[in-house]
């Protein structure tokens, strides 16, 4: 199958939750022996137009990362890469909405892969997409729902939610330096303060915990954590590694997520899947309740107080390294997620 990628950006323009699910995507289709090309602003050195890296062939349609000229040449890049499906990102609005509406032109169903709205982008541009798209994933219901408002028919909106690499929760080692871990980019919208109020009602109880991830807002947080009179308990480690990080989640009790908007809870499902006791502050902006719905070995709490009688009843809970039931969130399965809605799409045109 020949799957061309529409978005303005990539990770070599900087890297983001929306930026690398398309990358593991086409990069999974490319190891599967699919034809993939990504249509995108230029990242590479050099004149030359395509730039090939993990089977992924890369074109450009502009040089610079210009969303109106980039949606103007775009319906005449995909008559050239002759796609059988067109897989578009929702973000920046204008070129999904190219290719949807330049349909006659290269003729391949359009699957807009729509990871959260922006602000910037306006609701009319979103109403218009929402609407021309033939098909559209989101990785939540919560973001389902919002395409749904924006127009999308019931039955064209699909929840395709993030994978984990569920070799690497298996073979990664176990780190147990931490009882309680947070993990996340500590921007405007992680609302760590939540969790340290949270540990800060556990001062008499022996724990130790962690914060991974860094940002603009780290400072104030360890400030918080010193306030609160708990720094010497919490370590804040910044960025780490995607293996570390397993690692420690691996070797922790509780996982705790408190941020005010999350498309996806990644680290959240890396977590539960590492075996971890999952603590989710509810949040009108976040879909992470979502993954711990059902589950007897999570809560859903709505304070730091209630956080504070969900660190205490988890401590009663067995620790685990391996969470049971997370096979679907595996990346082959994912995969076939998408692929079998390519194949639909396709069979209902008659073009398998």
């Amino acid at each position: 199958m020949r799957v061309a990628f529409v978005s303005l950006f990539t990770p070599h323009h900087g890297d983001t939750p929306p930026r690398r699910r398309t990358r593991r995507t086409a990069r999974q289709l490319a190891d599967r022996g699919h034809d993939v090309t990504w249509l995108c602003a230029q990242w590479w050195g050099g004149d030359h137009g395509a730039f090939t890296e993990d089977g992924i062939d890369y074109r450009r349609v502009v040089a610079d990362p210009d969303p109106t000229g980039f949606a103007v040449r775009l319906p005449a890049a995909l008559r050239r890469a002759d796609p059988d499906v067109v897989h578009a990102v929702n973000s920046p609005p204008g070129a999904a909405l190219a290719a949807a509406t330049s349909r006659p032109i290269h003729r391949a169903p359009v699957v807009v892969d729509w990871w959260c709205d922006r602000p910037e982008d306006g609701r009319l541009a979103y109403g218009l997409l929402a609407r021309r798209a033939d098909a559209v994933v989101a990785p939540a219901r919560t973001v389902a729902t919002r395409v749904r408002e924006h127009g999308a028919p019931d039955d064209a909106v699909e929840t395709i939610p993030e994978s984990v690499d569920l070799d690497l929760v298996e073979s990664a080692p176990v780190d147990d330096r931490f009882d309680v871990v947070y993990s996340r980019r500590l921007d405007r919208h992680a609302n760590v303060e939540s969790f340290l109020l949270g540990l800060a009602e556990l001062r008499e109880a022996d724990w130790s915990a962690a914060v991974i991830g860094d940002g603009p807002e780290r400072s104030a947080a360890e400030a918080t954590a010193a306030e609160l009179r708990i720094a010497d308990r919490v370590r804040f480690l910044g960025d780490r590694p995607l293996p570390e990080r397993v690692a420690i989640f691996k070797g922790a009790h509780v996982f705790a997520q408190t941020a005010l908007r999350e498309a996806f809870a990644s680290e959240l499902l890396r977590a539960l899947a590492c075996g971890c006791v999952g603590l989710v502050e509810y949040q009108a902006g976040s879909s992470a309740h979502e993954l711990v719905e059902g589950d007897d070995r999570a809560s859903l709490v709505t304070s730091p107080q209630e956080l504070a009688a969900a660190f205490r009843d988890a401590a009663a809970r067995p620790r685990r390294t391996v969470g049971e039931g997370f096979e679907t969130y595996g990346r082959r399965p994912i995969l076939e997620r998408y692929l079998e809605r390519y194949r639909s799409l396709l069979d209902e045109r008659g073009q398998l």
